[in-house]
């Protein structure tokens, strides 16, 4: 082998290593978790249309198919995905996906519990679901905690509220929690003492007028 051959290999290996190792951390960065869920659909076939939910891998089971895996794919890329994956068993298959997480929705809310929500939905959506905030929240002290993963709270949690922000765009996973804090009795007696404060000016301006 000549030096330049050698030099030559070198630099091929050189520009191939980043391309290599950005595919191997697309793959590690996949979106898809275990409990995820897909709500799928395919026209004219109706055992492929329903809600699945992701296993281990992360990889979604088919009935008749099996394992697809899902490692790598992005939530955003899932339809066009799982339309290539399809083709190999059904001629010009047209399919319909969207992605579910599986979110905690915690604390002063009406209905606490696990809701489904789209991954593509604003993360008010959750709170919705869970029918709001009671009239006991603060819900400016609302907080996400991730599992594994740094939580976000106070103004940067409301700042992504009010601009609409996705579950998808928040980075959320399946098990994460929302949670909304209850005000504390010294907070709603500060309030109640505000109103209060408000009254005799209240009367005193109606009694001025009459």
């Amino acid at each position: 082998m000549t030096a330049s051959t050698i030099v030559r290999l070198a630099a091929l290996m050189l520009m191939a290593g980043p391309a290599a190792a950005q595919t191997a951390t697309g793959a590690a960065t996949g979106d898809f978790q275990p409990n995820d869920q897909i709500l799928l659909e395919v026209e004219g076939d109706s055992q492929f249309t329903k809600r699945f939910t992701v296993g281990p891998g992360p990889a979604l089971m088919l009935p008749v198919i099996g394992a697809i895996p899902l490692a790598g794919v992005r939530r955003a890329q899932v339809e066009t995905y799982l339309t290539q994956q399809l083709k190999r068993y059904i001629k010009d298959p047209m399919v319909h996906a969207k992605v579910l997480v599986r979110l905690s929705v915690l604390g002063e809310v009406e209905h606490p519990g696990f809701y489904p929500v789209a991954a593509d939905a604003p993360l008010s959506d959750a709170l919705m679901l869970a029918g709001g905030p009671t009239k006991d929240a603060k819900f400016t002290g609302t907080r996400i905690d991730r599992i594994g993963r740094d939580g976000v709270a106070g103004s940067d949690l409301q700042e992504a509220i009010a601009r609409g922000a996705t579950v998808d765009g928040m980075g959320l996973r399946s098990g994460d929690q929302i949670i909304v804090p209850r005000r504390h009795d010294s907070e709603a007696t500060f309030r109640i003492l505000g109103i209060l404060a408000g009254i005799p000016a209240a009367i005193l301006i109606a009694t001025h007028i009459h």
